[in-house]
């Protein structure tokens, strides 16, 4: 028996470009990420401290968490490439603290949050012929949120130049995402998640701006009907044929986003 073991918080990649995701996550591929993604790291750095000191009702400012941000931003080891991105490390501290105060302000407070970034118990999916993929890890980014009728959800941070349109946050893409935390808490918990997923989006191009948005039947798209397969399926069969299909459509396809990019015959030029 093959068991492949992947990071829960990676799984959404595979149905964006499966051959962009076995690239990073089966055949070892790196990328220099941009200053633009490091200030994504940060301010989910500082946000969750934040909401973790609420939840286990300890002390602890936005100040306290804003210089969680900086020094995420600023770690010798979170290697980014600056010229990939039009931002100074200065202006990046400065949306980052922004919208942190924000979020932490005027957001955090309206949620009843039960965990953040919990960890889950592996699930084990069986992909025919012998080969077993085991997602792990933890709910990255995501808190389980508790609704004032008692229903469990789970609330998505997601940030990024396109996180917010139109005031909303974008939740196109990241269905996949939601449908996986839910299975993963459903399995590690015994409880049943019965509230739509949400996505709270973080501009941080521009003026910095929180939008949300629902995603409803998330776990029904992984898991399927009788009449049709669940995105688990078609990727069990990824998994059993050592198939995974290209997406020159995908918004992520270029140098800038994909170690796969320079060798890769299907991309558009």
């Amino acid at each position: 028996m093959t068991e492949i073991t992947v990071r829960a918080s990676s799984w959404a990649g595979l149905f964006d470009c499966a051959m962009k995701w076995e690239g990073v996550h089966l055949l070892g591929m790196k990328n220099t990420i941009g200053l633009r993604a490091a200030l994504g790291t940060a301010i989910h750095a500082g946000t969750a401290v934040f909401d973790q000191a609420r939840i286990s009702g300890d002390s602890l400012t936005i100040d306290d968490a804003a210089g969680v941000l900086v020094d995420k931003l600023r770690d010798p080891e979170n290697e980014y490439d600056p010229a990939r991105d039009d931002l100074s490390v200065k202006d990046a501290e400065r949306i980052g603290i922004s919208l942190l105060s924000k979020y932490c302000a005027e957001v955090a407070p309206n949620y009843d949050y039960v965990s953040v970034e919990m960890e889950t118990k592996p699930l084990v999916i069986d992909c025919g012929s012998d080969i077993h993929v085991r997602l792990t890890g933890t709910l990255d980014r995501a808190r389980v949120h508790k609704h004032k009728d008692g229903a469990i959800g789970i609330t998505d941070l997601k940030s990024g130049s396109n996180a917010v349109q139109k005031k909303a946050a974008v939740t196109k893409g990241h269905g996949a995402q939601i449908g996986t935390y839910e299975l993963l808490f459903e399995h590690s918990t015994g409880t049943e998640i019965s509230a739509p997923g949400e996505i709270i989006g973080l501009k941080t191009k521009g003026t910095p701006e929180i939008g949300y948005g629902e995603i409803n039947n998330a776990k029904r798209v992984m898991v399927g009907t009788e009449d049709q397969p669940g995105l688990i399926e078609f990727a069990a069969d990824m998994f059993r044929t050592g198939r995974f299909y290209p997406n020159p459509k995908s918004l992520l396809c270029s140098e800038k986003y994909c170690a796969r990019y320079k060798s890769c015959p299907f991309k558009e030029e």
